[in-house]
């Protein structure tokens, strides 16, 4: 019997959100609705300088916030990542800890440096625009896998991200590859645009010989296959993928299951924060899998999960937000 249901390896970073404008974000050279990587002083920078309103900071990470979202609805996750002895460093533990997932940070000692950041810019048009300082999360190799959890997990999965860092991508690779010798399951997330475009060879070095299942959004589906359309996006992914989910924001996603497509209907709500939707996607579904929902159920609730999020600023559901998930979830 398996400890954990999810595995997850990811950056570690705060988050912290700030409402502007996209001409406030034009104004600062801020390139609208993707992750671009900053260093720290770029990132002091632009903190100083957007007038928004600031929230709360969480912790976060793509990765993270994907295996917090499934332990809220009941999985055993585990997270592997890397942060400094800092301040930020300490609240980034205890908030990881609060939501109820087992890391490498209960038990390892940390390195003197400074934990990553990633200021999150929300735009009216609920659109997020992330502006990354990797910190000492670009570090992040070998030492920061437990390779004992990974062999009692169900799921290993990996985001896209972690390209950018060679000791991280290293990491990832090995990770993948342990996980398939011992049976374990792979998924992997694309992660973003910009991740694709710009680190497009490093990721399908990541990916190997293919994953047993990719999560993706459209704009990411055509990057990676050059392909004109959906639909000659969603064939090509069938060569690197046995499994595949392709979110399509408001209206819904597009599954397969290895052998069918499935169409998922979207929710219709009024969005005003996209920021998570698609970690949040990932996490429901990965949870749903692991309880031994198909993919059709898997996919209703992950999108029912992501269209209460969207309601709310933040990467997390509110404690309402998630009672009224976990209603939807006893009545599938």
């Amino acid at each position: 019997m398996t400890q954990y249901h999810i595995y997850a390896m990811g950056n570690a970073l705060v988050d912290i959100e700030i409402e502007a404008t996209a001409a406030q974000l034009s104004e600062l050279a801020v390139e609208k609705g993707v992750m671009t990587l900053v260093d720290q002083e770029r990132q002091k920078f632009l903190s100083a300088n957007l007038p928004g309103t600031h929230h709360s900071r969480a912790c976060g990470g793509s990765a993270a916030n994907t295996v917090i979202g499934a332990a809220k609805l009941g999985a055993k996750t585990y997270y592997s990542c890397k942060i400094a002895q800092d301040e930020v460093g300490d609240f980034y533990t205890q908030d990881l800890h609060n939501e109820g997932v087992s890391s490498n940070l209960d038990v390892q000692s940390r390195e003197l440096g400074v934990t990553g950041q990633c200021l999150v810019f929300i735009t009216p048009d609920a659109d997020r625009t992330m502006n990354t300082f990797l910190g000492i999360s670009g570090e992040l190799g070998e030492a920061e896998i437990n390779f004992d959890a990974l062999s009692q997990s169900q799921w290993l999965y990996i985001e896209g991200y972690l390209v950018s860092s060679p000791s991280a991508q290293e990491a990832a690779i090995m990770a993948k590859a342990h996980a398939e010798s011992i049976g374990v399951k792979t998924a992997f997330s694309l992660s973003d645009p910009n991740m694709v475009r710009f680190f497009g060879d490093g990721i399908k070095t990541m990916i190997g010989k293919g994953v047993d299942l990719l999560f993706c959004n459209q704009e990411e589906a055509l990057e990676f296959t050059k392909a004109s359309s959906l639909e000659d996006a969603s064939e090509q992914l069938k060569a690197v993928a046995k499994q595949f989910a392709i979110t399509l924001g408001a209206k819904g996603a597009l599954l397969f299951d290895g052998k069918n497509f499935i169409n998922v209907e979207g929710f219709a709500v009024k969005a005003i924060d996209t920021n998570g939707a698609g970690d949040l996607f990932a996490g429901a579904f990965l949870f749903g899998i692991s309880q031994g929902f198909d993919f059709a159920k898997a996919g209703k609730l992950a999108s029912f999960a992501s269209s209460r999020l969207v309601t709310q600023f933040g990467p997390r559901l509110t404690i309402e937000k998630m009672q009224e998930v976990k209603a939807f979830l006893k009545e599938l």
